[in-house]
């Protein structure tokens, strides 16, 4: 007979899947010493982008590859990613120093994150923006390596065959941020997904834009 305090025939067991102990401020179902087993790094995208990007992986015709028959505006993880990323800082999994930045931009990031120091050896927090990325990538991902301890070469850059290069830079080309206004953007979304499509892209966009901003500035700088 299981109670609702967690108990199993009278005796203590944390909640399903693992028996053990509930940790404090872990927002995760992973325990703080299987965290400690790897090496996070954070890829962000701004939401004007992503979000409209996810809400047509949910309508037709592409929700049948993809399976996603409804958009959750709860699943953009924004948030999540956020709690996620601040815990691992907190715990020192990640940080104090940041990759890419100088001690100044440094100190000023921390953001009164309070930290107790528990690993051997000290992981960079390593952010970077999908913009970035496309704007730089030579640069962006030799930062990259060198903050995670793995050789750099030129070839990371370059894809098999002339035609799957061709291929690459077209696919990615689509990704580059457009500069638009804000009433652009909307029109855009309403020719492609109707009013009330715009309206939830637009409102899921302005939940997010706090916590992709937060982490914007631990972004790698090069």
């Amino acid at each position: 007979m299981t109670g609702t305090n967690g108990t199993t025939n009278g005796t203590s067991k944390a909640p399903y899947p693992y028996d053990t102990d509930a940790e404090p401020n872990n927002p995760t179902v992973i325990p703080r010493d299987t965290l400690g087993t790897f090496h996070f790094t954070f890829l962000i995208r701004h939401p004007r982008s992503s979000v409209p990007s996810y809400y047509r992986c949910s309508v037709p015709p592409l929700d049948k590859i993809t399976g996603f028959y409804d958009f959750m505006p709860n699943e953009s993880g924004y948030h999540e990613l956020r709690c996620l990323f601040d815990y691992l800082r907190s715990i020192r999994l990640v940080g104090p120093s940041i990759a890419g930045h100088s001690a100044n931009e440094e100190k000023s990031a921390i953001n009164g994150v309070h930290a107790s120091n528990g690993a051997t050896q000290e992981v960079e927090v390593c952010v970077i923006d999908a913009d970035d990325l496309l704007d730089n990538p030579a640069g962006i991902v030799k930062a990259f390596c060198k903050s995670t301890g793995i050789e750099f070469t030129l070839d990371m850059l370059d894809w098999s065959t002339e035609t799957d290069q061709k291929q690459a830079e077209e696919a990615f080309s689509k990704w580059k941020k457009k500069v638009k206004s804000v009433e652009d953007e909307d029109s855009e979304w309403v020719e492609k997904y109707g009013e009330k499509g715009a309206k939830v892209i637009r409102e899921t966009v302005n939940a997010n834009i706090e916590d992709y901003e937060y982490l914007k500035q631990f972004a790698i700088q090069v």
